[in-house]
């Protein structure tokens, strides 16, 4: 799928809105962005500000109920120009190592010949070739997500959408898996949206940082992330303004949760309907 308009964003959202359980849940409110070709840009914020949620509208497995989303230039549809890789890897157990990301790459009309050789090709650039054979359950945690990177690559995705990929591994594997990422994105420059929990990975893998309010989800403000390229090489994280950075994010989360504290202990000493319009801040 190619855009008309080589310098019309890749991903473009304008005052976005969804409600979930017949409305009773605001999840996100008049969320606007742009994402461009080839950018990596992070979501953060507490738990609660509708960052998966965003990434399923941005997917196009949920429709938003007010505003509109474009990727490509067009309403989202998920396809090979879109992949996903979730918090576990969702590997297919049957198949080996190589089978799940042939599996994919049969998809697209691909040879057998050209499946298993792009397919090694892919498990290479992840460390993993010599465990094409193996299959998931033979696997680290930390390996099959390996795998469910080289399969969401398999595609040649335009825009790779990451939810929490690494927030249930090891910290020396995430580090690992991090590094290898940075390489990934630095060769094949895919866009790439990251939701993390992690302020320090927002800030050592972005360029942006997309930081949302809870209660329902909008946009607290845009961070632009601008350190020597590239990171896999120059690592940020002795920098000066690195330190800086994690602590206006981290003092920015710290006071909505907060917030979102003292609305709920009021809300329990004089009830929820008395507070339903206040405003924490």
């Amino acid at each position: 799928m190619k855009m008309d308009n080589p310098d019309q964003p890749i991903i473009s959202l304008r005052h976005v809105g969804k409600s979930f359980n017949a409305g009773q849940i605001r999840a996100l409110e008049d969320i606007s962005f742009d994402v461009r070709e080839g950018e990596f840009v992070s979501l953060v914020g507490p738990s609660g500000c509708g960052k998966t949620t965003l990434l399923r509208i941005i997917n196009g497995l949920i429709a938003p109920e007010e505003g509109t989303v474009c990727v490509m230039g067009a309403p989202p549809v998920p396809g090979p120009h879109l992949a996903m890789v979730f918090q576990s890897a969702r590997l297919l157990p049957w198949l080996t190592v190589a089978g799940n990301i042939e599996f994919v790459l049969q998809l697209k009309g691909l040879s057998r010949g050209d499946r298993l050789a792009r397919a090694r090709a892919l498990l290479g650039a992840v460390g993993l070739r010599d465990f094409a054979d193996a299959f998931p359950h033979e696997l680290s945690g930390g390996m099959q997500q390996r795998v469910g990177l080289a399969r969401a690559l398999a595609v040649e995705p335009r825009v790779l959408l990451m939810d929490e990929p690494f927030a249930a591994l090891d910290a020396m594997t995430r580090e690992v898996l991090r590094k290898e990422l940075l390489l990934l994105w630095s060769r094949r420059k895919m866009a790439i949206v990251f939701v993390t929990h992690d302020i320090d990975e927002a800030v050592l893998l972005s360029q942006r940082i997309v930081l949302l309010r809870p209660r329902p989800g909008r946009i607290d403000e845009v961070v632009n992330v601008s350190f020597p390229e590239p990171r896999s090489q120059n690592d940020p994280r002795t920098l000066p303004a690195f330190a800086a950075m994690r602590e206006h994010l981290w003092s920015r989360i710290h006071d909505m949760v907060q917030d979102g504290a003292e609305l709920e202990e009021l809300a329990g000493a004089f009830g929820s309907a008395d507070l339903q319009h206040a405003d924490p801040r």
